[in-house]
């Protein structure tokens, strides 16, 4: 009889659409998944590369500095060789997950030495009296990193009411 009629098929239906919306959906949300994290890598990766090459310039330019001045601040000069060394320690490209399983690269700890740097650039600023600043990055690092942002600055030009203006005191509406 070929209009029989399989109800163990029907005992399983809801399972069966359930397992195929889950499959199709897990697909669906791995290639978004794997896009959005690329995206999110890339961006954080050019937050934080931008703080590593202010600091990495920074040394550069005090220690070129005191080369053509001749200064001679031991103490200066030994926190400008660390910190360029912390700078020259953090990894410049992104290792697949083989090579740190096989052994070829070693696992490094990315927010210890971050912090680590933060630490000697401080240090450095300190010996050489100027206020450690970066406004290129947001507020969320001011905590663990001291780096000031762009809406925490002082005003640089105190802004007076110019006397020709009218201003709004005397008027209610």
């Amino acid at each position: 009889m070929a209009d029989e009629f399989d109800l163990e098929a029907l005992v399983h239906l809801e399972q069966t659409f359930y397992d195929a919306g889950y499959t199709d959906g897990f697909a669906h949300g791995r290639i978004h998944g794997l896009i959005e994290g690329r995206a999110l890598g890339r961006e954080k990766g050019f937050e934080i590369w931008e703080e590593i090459g202010f600091y990495e310039g920074f040394a550069t330019t005090w220690q070129t500095i005191y080369a053509k001045h001749g200064r001679d601040d031991q103490r200066a000069m030994h926190h400008i060789k660390h910190l360029l060394d912390l700078v020259s320690q953090f990894p410049r490209i992104n290792p697949s997950a083989d090579v740190v399983a096989s052994g070829a690269m070693e696992e490094i700890d990315i927010s210890k030495l971050q912090r680590q740097i933060r630490s000697r650039y401080k240090a450095l600023c300190a010996s050489l009296g100027v206020k450690p600043t970066l406004r290129a990055v947001d507020a969320e690092s001011t905590e663990d990193g001291g780096v000031q942002s762009v809406d925490q600055q002082k005003q640089v030009w105190k802004l007076e009411e110019d006397a020709r203006r009218p201003t709004m005191q005397g008027l209610s509406f």
